[in-house]
């Protein structure tokens, strides 16, 4: 446990030192998000703190000791590892080329797609799916293989997307991570530990900068963090095990879906709203979670404090349920499918502003 404080805490503190540096940057090289009729900020806000928070990921793990001691174990570990860290760099310099030039949609996409194949080339892929045997045995790989595509690219966009209120996708991201941190130690994994502790860490530095008792946030992760954060939390939702869950392990594939709930469900919601209204999801709106609650009358800060409760709330289940008998699983399961149910439903009644579906985030 010690030495996983300590990357916990050396990824804090790089990010803290380092988020300054990197606004420097970003006003010199004209990455700002500039104010307009549409958006709350009356000053251009510099993008590109994902760079602060990648930065300090990156040498909290390996300079400290986490990563590169529990790597060191296999070549085939070793791999992994370089396919983690390959795909996690690529995404964070293509959401800063974004962030700087604009990339359209497809490109995103085919820069995530060909981070979760270069996971499966290494064998970080879900394994859950087993529907055939014998000669038809293939389809399961087949299967698995295109579920962790699609959850890939699916829990990375939903970042992406929910990183639209102060403070609001660095700390989703920052409880999720900590929940797959103590899960991870709760089951011994030393190797997704490091990894859940260090994201944990660079979140909550960064919301420092991000997430402002008064006045608007000093700077934005912007697609550099959101993508980077989306697509390593995807990764410790698909290499987190639990082969010392004390009541078996039925439904434990629910624990990382439950854990990332959040930005799935924000996603959900978006998609349903806009594909019923004949609008791309890739939009930027106020139609997110997060803003229909400040239709319903809450300010920007409690929406996002409301939401951090939801994300903790989730967690705890998938806690439950990993720790908890089958039984239990199911009820449990049951009623956080309810609950999304009738809040999608809910939420999907705020009527919305009419501009809601082409106005910036922030």
């Amino acid at each position: 446990m010690p030495e996983y404080l300590l990357v916990f805490a050396a990824s804090l503190v790089l990010v803290l030192g380092a988020t300054p540096l990197v606004r420097r940057l970003a006003y010199r090289f004209g990455v700002v998000d500039a104010p307009n009729a549409r958006k709350i900020h009356l000053n251009p806000i510099p993008l590109l703190g994902g760079i602060a928070i990648y930065v300090a990921f990156i040498i909290a793990l390996v300079g400290f000791g986490g990563l590169a001691k529990a790597a060191s174990g296999s070549g085939y570990v070793f791999w992994q590892t370089v396919s983690i860290l390959l795909g996690a760099t690529v995404l964070a310099i293509v959401g800063a080329f974004d962030d700087k030039w604009g990339l359209t949609p497809k490109a995103k996409l085919l820069a995530q797609g060909v981070a979760a194949i270069g996971l499966i080339a290494t064998g970080i892929r879900v394994d859950f799916l087993h529907l055939f045997s014998g000669d038809l045995a293939w389809v399961n790989g087949l299967a698995n293989n295109l579920v962790t595509v699609v959850w890939v690219v699916g829990i990375t966009n939903a970042l992406n997307l929910m990183d639209n209120m102060d403070g609001l996708a660095g700390g989703v991201a920052a409880i999720a991570s900590s929940f797959f941190f103590a899960l991870a130690v709760f089951n011994d994994q030393t190797y997704v530990a490091p990894l859940a502790a260090a994201l944990a860490g660079a979140c909550l530095g960064f919301l420092f900068y991000n997430f402002k008792p008064q006045g608007p946030a000093s700077i934005f992760m912007g697609d550099a963090g959101s993508m980077f954060l989306g697509f390593t939390l995807a990764v410790i939702g698909i290499i987190v095990r639990f082969p010392l869950k004390p009541n078996g392990t039925d439904f434990t594939w629910l624990v990382p879906i439950l854990v990332l709930g959040v930005p799935i469900f924000d996603t959900t919601l978006v998609t349903i709203s806009r594909r019923r209204r004949g609008i791309s999801i890739f939009t930027a709106g106020k139609d997110h979670f997060s803003h229909r609650l400040v239709r319903l009358g809450l300010s920007h800060q409690q929406a996002v404090m409301f939401i951090y409760l939801v994300a903790t709330a989730l967690g705890v289940i998938g806690l439950a349920i990993f720790w908890t008998g089958p039984l239990v699983g199911r009820i449990l399961a049951v009623m956080a499918a309810v609950c999304a149910g009738v809040g999608l439903w809910r939420l999907e009644q705020v009527p919305l502003d009419k501009q809601a579906s082409s106005e910036g985030e922030h």
